[in-house]
């Protein structure tokens, strides 16, 4: 099984136009037009299994529509050749996070997707902690947005360091870091993040990350801990799956990498 770990649609109607808003944002061009059913043709093409689709809450308003958004799709999906499964949203400017962390468990969501720089806060301040704290006693995955954003790269919010502080003072169990562990700051992660507890996923560094700090990460953090992903539309997932495979050519640490180690964090 091969488990895209980090993937994005957007509704029919808003997607032409939040694609282009995002292209011009960072200066990209998308790999799809960001819609549900080409998500699914480029896993067709690619021979991708299950792409986790990773939704962002911009306000705490968003709440309701994101995570309803989120629960429909997982049905659609059920029993599909080539699923789509969406984690939920939270917004750390909520009022009451310890009653929406329970509405998308409720609501079968197996995770939630936090992004410090779309939701303008620091990965290390108290709101994030109490959600990955509350998050951990329910059970759900977490996958972070960190290191630099090509969209916003004056201001990283999630910094190794950043990283490090959560992790020593909240210590949360399935943790993910989108990136290799910080876009861009991968001598920090080397030094400060690659063998602690957390996951790392490989969502948009191909191209970005030299071939040696790749695998320096890789053999530091092991390979037990480490998820393809390609944060589609922006990486193509065929382009991204000749990358790996280039780079990791040990067929068991692919494997864990494609899809074992998914299937070890997730219901698939």
């Amino acid at each position: 099984m091969i488990v895209d770990f980090h993937t994005h649609i957007f509704p029919e109607k808003i997607a032409a136009s939040t694609i282009e808003k995002l292209e011009n944002i960072a200066n990209v061009r998308a790999f799809t037009d960001g819609k549900e059913n080409s998500l699914v043709a480029s896993m067709e093409e690619a021979g991708v299994d299950v792409s986790i689709v990773l939704p962002v809450v911009t306000r705490p308003e968003q709440f309701n529509t994101v995570n309803e958004f989120a629960a429909r799709l997982n049905e659609k999906y059920q029993g599909q050749e080539h699923r789509l499964l969406s984690f939920g949203g939270i917004h750390p400017d909520t009022l009451d996070f310890k009653r929406e962390l329970r509405i998308i468990k409720d609501l079968g969501l197996q995770g939630i997707k936090l992004h410090p720089d779309y939701q303008d806060t620091y990965f290390d301040d108290i709101k994030y902690m109490r959600i990955l704290d509350y998050a951990t006693e329910l059970g759900l995955v977490t996958v972070v947005h960190a290191g630099v954003d090509i969209g916003f790269p004056d201001n990283v919010r999630c910094t190794a360091k950043r990283i490090q502080k959560v992790m020593d003072e909240v210590a949360p169990e399935r943790m993910v870091l989108a990136h290799y562990g910080a876009f861009g700051l991968w001598d920090d992660v080397e030094q400060l993040i690659a063998g602690g507890n957390v996951y790392l996923d490989t969502a948009y560094i191909f191209g970005f990350i030299d071939d040696d700090a790749f695998l320096r990460i890789l053999e530091k953090h092991g390979a037990d801990r480490v998820l393809f992903a390609t944060d589609s539309p922006w990486s193509g997932q065929k382009e991204s799956l000749a990358q790996l495979r280039r780079l990791a050519s040990d067929q068991d640490c692919l494997e864990k990498i494609l899809g074992k180690n998914a299937e070890g964090l997730v219901r698939l």
